[in-house]
């Protein structure tokens, strides 16, 4: 019998997370992601998938962010037919993440048609929403903590909660005799909001995400840095709009907002979630306690501090609104979506602020932006950016280095091999040689397309 497991994609990049574990009869995927960031990533979106999509007998999720969820549409509709296993919040995310990745793909292919932006003629949308609709019928919900045996001949599996987002876990497979833990994305240790990392003891074979794998998160107090740069801005007669993912991210910045807003620590301010996808995410919140620390009072507060921004044509009147304030709208990294119109309006003025929360991959609006870019490139014409640009990365929903060697210290013995993913080459190559030196584990960081053999 042989095992093994083929990298399509998290390999090289933060973004396309793809993991196929195979054992010659029976294939599993692991994650099935967007590429994201630069063009010379978003195209591989448009390859043939590696291998053909009738012949995987079933897709573990780790988590719903469309870099790990986001190719589900286009697989369904290409052929697969089997079954999609995440835990229940990640099922219900996806119905929403989905949704509005199909929605975003059909409107932004009807805008470089209307421009005149697309070198292709007609722009055609990746998938449809109707592609993602029916791929949501295979979602299988799976609970955390019990061992569950992927039905015709599978592996067993055991979800783990990685803190993160809301429904993401580490994945222990056990198949053939062999252990094989995926981490997934994991998230901070006493975060304010999320729950820990839930420590995994054994694998025979673990592949660990390093997105923070050469940095340390800021210690300043984020609800400190966060309270200090609206004010300033506000103080002026600016907004602060903050690019934020629509899943995790806006759900912690309305907790630190509200708990500023109690405090009295914001000076007559208000909020604006202008995302549709973020304000059915936040009311996630109260109906899976078990994902996260707050009570279901903070939660209610959470979601209350903000104005919800649903329609067109009220995005638009906030976007032509003088007063200041702030937005948070998706998505986190400017690749897409509503905040697009906002970074139109308001960059090129000094007295607003661009705060992103968290971390931005090579090659993506958001990454050039805090690189101090004089300008950005937004459907199809070059902005000025004379805003202040700052990133609070603290708030990132990632662990870090430190804290990612934390999770690694939980096992009770080293793996075989430790396969290094989801980081860019030199996040990637520093925790290798972390783990090397500090854990005297062997370590790979496989390249894209790269298959192991494991038994």
């Amino acid at each position: 019998m042989s095992l093994s497991l083929s990298f399509l994609g998290g390999a090289g990049t933060v973004t396309g997370s793809k993991y196929l574990l195979e054992d010659g009869s029976k294939r599993v995927l692991i994650d099935c992601g967007l590429f994201q960031g630069p063009r010379e990533l978003r195209q591989k979106n448009w390859d043939a998938f590696p291998v053909t999509p009738s012949s995987l007998d079933a897709v573990l999720l780790t988590h719903a962010h469309i870099d790990h969820s986001g190719y589900l549409p286009a697989l369904v509709r290409d052929g697969f037919s089997g079954r999609i296993y995440c835990s229940h919040a990640t099922m219900e995310l996806c119905e929403i993440l989905l949704r509005d990745s199909g929605f975003l793909q059909e409107k932004d292919a009807e805008l470089a048609n209307r421009h005149g932006y697309s070198k292709h003629r007609p722009a055609q949308p990746l998938y449809t929403l109707k592609d993602a609709e029916a791929a949501l019928p295979h979602l299988n919900p799976v609970p955390f903590h019990q061992l569950y045996s992927v039905p015709g001949g599978g592996p067993e599996i055991t979800l783990r909660r990685a803190g993160h987002i809301l429904g993401a876990a580490s994945i222990e497979c056990q198949w053939h005799g062999t252990k094989i833990v995926f981490s997934g994305d994991l998230g901070r240790f006493n975060d304010a909001m999320m729950v820990d990392p839930e420590p995994v003891s054994a694998a025979d074979y673990l592949i660990v995400e390093s997105t923070y794998g050469n940095r340390r998160h800021d210690p300043v107090n984020a609800q400190d840095a966060l309270a200090e740069i609206i004010n300033r801005t506000t103080a002026r007669g600016g907004t602060v709009v903050i690019p934020a993912f629509a899943v995790g991210r806006a759900q912690s910045l309305l907790y630190h907002l509200e708990q500023l807003s109690a405090a009295g620590r914001l000076t007559n301010v208000s909020v604006f979630l202008d995302s549709p996808m973020a304000i059915n995410a936040s009311n996630m919140l109260c109906t899976h306690l078990d994902d996260h620390r707050l009570s279901a009072d903070a939660c209610v507060k959470a979601c209350g501090i903000a104005t919800y921004v649903r329609g067109v044509e009220e995005s638009k009147a906030l976007t032509n609104n003088p007063m200041p304030k702030v937005i948070i709208s998706a998505s986190g990294m400017a690749t897409g979506g509503r905040v697009l119109h906002h970074l139109k309006r308001y960059a090129p003025d000094r007295r607003n602020t661009i705060l992103f929360a968290g971390f931005q991959a090579a090659g993506t609006r958001g990454a050039a932006m805090v690189a101090g870019a004089d300008a950005v490139k937004i459907h199809g014409e070059y902005v000025q950016v004379r805003a202040e640009v700052q990133n609070l990365s603290m708030l990132s929903a990632h662990a870090d280095a430190d804290e990612i060697m934390v999770w690694l210290r939980g096992f009770a013995r080293p793996p075989r091999m430790t396969f290094i993913t989801h980081g860019e080459p030199d996040a990637s190559d520093a925790l290798k040689r972390r783990i090397e030196a500090e854990l005297g584990w062997s370590c790979a960081v496989p390249e894209l397309a790269q298959r192991a053999v494991l038994i």
